[in-house]
């Protein structure tokens, strides 16, 4: 499970934790992630850089039995992460998964009818080029061990030291899911992810303080936050002492 980003494009969010720990639905991302990988895998892996004190701690308490990969002194990327696992996947097969994509997917029909020969990754369809002409990788993927074996540790994309060329060889197995799916790297997107679970209501953490007055309109309240009487929060995520206002229509 890929949990070592920085966060960068959702900032200021990220700022008061790691991305993998934003909640989506009052949950962390990564439990989420959680969900989805458990029914399918025997070991979960988690590689971690930024605010790594932070989710260890999370996943001591949540997921003791989770392997926790440290990437100490760089971040590592979804190719060297993998390097980096090399040791711990040992021959196996590994699924790869992003803990920054809410992706509410059943894995096991795309697991099951898996060939285990290609390279699988899951996508959705999209307008446009997308990453393979009209449809997005959302985050999970199927890596024979052989295609495993020879990536290093040391900082790349899968998408550069494996898939690209896969793909121009016709080696690469594309599954659709046509299900939700968001990638929760800016404001608006988390923020949609959010309302994509909850049917477009606000969504308010356990802890959180709602004043009696206070009026929310599609709008995340962090757990231990506070909205107080009078304020009007619409397309907003309060986190603390952060107000995140989204414009309509953003992305």
């Amino acid at each position: 499970m890929l949990a070592a980003g920085a966060g960068t494009r959702l900032r200021p969010l990220t700022h008061l934790r790691p991305k993998a720990l934003c909640p989506v639905g009052g949950r962390p991302l990564v439990d989420h992630a959680l969900d989805r990988v458990m029914p399918v895998t025997t070991a979960v892996a988690v590689n971690v850089h930024h605010g790594r004190r932070r989710l260890v701690k999370h996943l001591e308490a949540t997921a003791p039995d989770v392997h926790v990969s440290l990437e100490a002194s760089r971040p590592l990327g979804t190719a060297g992460a993998l390097g980096l696992l090399r040791p711990w996947i040992d021959g196996r097969a590994a699924l790869v998964t992003n803990a920054d994509a809410w992706l509410p997917a059943d894995l096991v029909p795309f697991v099951e009818s898996w060939d285990g020969e290609r390279v699988r990754l899951l996508c959705v369809p999209v307008d446009g080029p997308g990453d393979f002409d009209g449809l997005l990788y959302c985050g999970a993927a199927l890596h024979p061990w052989d295609s495993v074996a020879p990536i290093s540790p040391e900082p790349a994309g899968l998408y550069e030291v494996s898939w690209r060329e896969r793909w121009a060889t016709g080696r690469l197995d594309l599954s659709v899911h046509e299900g939700p799916f968001v990638d929760c790297g800016t404001p608006p997107d988390y923020l949609a992810a959010n309302l994509a679970l909850s049917g477009g209501g606000s969504v308010v953490g356990a802890g959180a303080l709602v004043a009696d007055g206070a009026v929310l309109e599609r709008s995340v309240v962090w757990d231990g936050s506070t909205v107080a009487s009078g304020e009007h929060l619409v397309d907003a995520i309060r986190a603390g002492p952060l107000t995140v206002l989204v414009r309509s229509g953003a992305s």
